[in-house]
């Protein structure tokens, strides 16, 4: 049962009205960029139904009708039924992996005569309901391994699903979660962890080819050794509490690469990386004698870390070149500068890059940008709607949208930030992350900052789907901060 504090006079005195100003404030720049993105010079009607303007307005009417009675439902009703709405929207997944429509290579669109939905973009909330109901149970404890992997579990299940349907973007968005489990008590290690291997990809293909000392040894593998073992000298300081080790450690590894260098520079030629496998090889077989020798288990993690991080760099080669689709991996090449392919999966990044710097500092003005109203870029009004921004609002216009997400991110986490129960702070964590990854790789992407993998731009990509579940996301919370100051009896 629930009680009414004095602090608290009703749903509607309740919520939280900066956010959902920001929302309208938002869904009317993404209408305007739409409307700009999707017209063709001699229209005369942008709010006809027949445009993709006009249903951009239906779209945006119905998401604000769906908020409006996402608020109306008790606060208590998401989290009663977290493990049912989690449970449908992945038996939902499973059916799309089956469904014969095919649209654009990807089978994740279920298609109900004239409508059009892509379940992934729903899971996303039934994700966080599921997880934050799991997270916020009685017993439930990060540090335990148990407790953490099933966590995982839930995460990685709808994104298995979703890479079953050929929707790699949409399913790399389940990451965002780990933002979250950082927040609720996952080691930093972990996080360090992920970025660590993310560096040792990008660096070591991007330079894999280039030689140094008499052309014998590849940049890439030299710099990624290195770099594992200054990371894992690191490690046994910050976690093992053992400076000295740590210092002795970079000294050898620093003095040894240095006197190999100079002997295949001035006496044999030779690859170095041989060197540095046996040095990295004889780090891990030390660190592993002093985690038998002293039985404290950070030592054990620390040589998984060394061991998981040469194995991970070795692997990657066979990842991109035998494993992933071709279109995948030239749209890798192209990001990393191995390619250029101006006019194959380059194109659009290069088209968009024009677009927006021809918007200047003030931009175009709205109808009058030229790359976009002559429709030198794909996708335009969907995953590339930023770029619309950029050509006819200038600098100007682009930095005050990315001030708006800016300030939508920000409350979000003030508003997580001030729950009084787990539940709705670990549901506020994720949405935080969700919103963060979309803006971040979005834009990134039309920039050329990004691999290109095909994600919306909250409020302003074109689509019913994407704004219907980014509306879910958000008000949802929006209700379950409004009952923050419930009194349960």
């Amino acid at each position: 049962m629930a009680q009414r504090t004095g602090k608290q006079q009703g749903v509607l005195g309740s919520l939280d009205w900066w956010t959902i100003g920001i929302y309208l404030v938002l869904l009317a720049f993404g209408w305007v960029s739409v409307c700009g993105a999707s017209y063709t010079f001699g229209e005369t009607d942008i709010f006809s139904f027949g445009t993709r303007s006009g249903m951009q307005i239906i779209w945006i009417g119905t998401s604000i009708c769906l908020g409006f009675v996402l608020l109306m439902l008790d606060d208590r009703f998401y989290e009663t039924y977290a493990y049912i709405i989690y449970a449908a929207l992945l038996l939902l997944l499973f059916i799309t992996i089956f469904n014969p429509h095919e649209i654009k290579g990807s089978r994740s669109w279920l298609v109900l005569g004239p409508l059009r939905l892509q379940p992934a973009e729903f899971a996303k909330f039934a994700t966080a309901l599921g997880v934050a109901k799991f997270m916020s149970s009685y017993g439930f404890n990060m540090s335990r391994w148990k407790d953490f992997a099933c966590a995982c579990g839930m995460v990685v299940l709808p994104m298995l699903f979703i890479v079953g349907q050929r929707e790699t973007g949409s399913a790399l968005v389940y990451l965002a979660f780990f933002l979250m489990f950082y927040r609720e008590g996952m080691p930093g290690s972990i996080l360090f962890t992920g970025v660590a291997l993310v560096v040792y990809f990008v660096v070591g293909i991007r330079f894999e080819e280039t030689l140094i000392l008499s052309n014998t040894t590849s940049v890439g593998k030299f710099v990624v050794l290195f770099l594992v073992q200054i990371f894992t000298a690191s490690m046994v300081h910050i976690y093992c509490k053992e400076a000295k080790m740590a210092r002795y450690i970079i000294f050898y590894v620093i003095g040894l690469t240095l006197i190999f260098v100079l002997f295949s520079t001035y006496v044999i030629p030779f690859d170095v990386v041989w060197a540095q496998l046996f040095m990295t090889a004889g780090m891990i077989g030390f660190l592993f004698y002093q985690a038998l020798s002293t039985r404290f288990k950070n030592y054990f993690y620390i040589v998984l870390f060394a061991l998981g991080s040469v194995l991970f760099f070795y692997s990657a080669d066979y990842v991109l070149n035998d494993v992933m689709e071709p279109h995948q991996r030239v749209r890798i090449n192209v990001l990393l500068g191995l390619d250029e392919d101006l006019a194959g999966a380059g194109y659009n990044v290069h088209q968009s890059e024009i677009a927006i710097g021809s918007g200047g500092l003030e931009g175009k003005g709205f109808l009058n940008g030229t790359q976009t109203k002559l429709k030198f870029v794909p996708e335009q009004d969907t995953d590339f709607i930023f770029c619309t921004v950029g050509e006819e609002e200038g600098f100007l216009g682009s930095a005050g949208v990315l001030l708006l997400f800016l300030a939508l991110i920000l409350r979000l986490i003030y508003l997580a930030e001030r729950q009084q129960f787990k539940f709705g702070r670990i549901y506020g964590y994720s949405i935080v992350g969700i919103f963060l990854f979309h803006v971040f790789i979005n834009v990134g992407m039309v920039l050329g900052l990004t691999p290109v993998i095909g994600i919306p731009l909250p409020f302003f990509s074109y689509g019913g789907s994407s704004l219907w579940g980014f509306t879910f996301l958000l008000f949802i919370f929006l209700r379950i901060d409004a009952g923050r100051n419930l009194v349960r009896t």
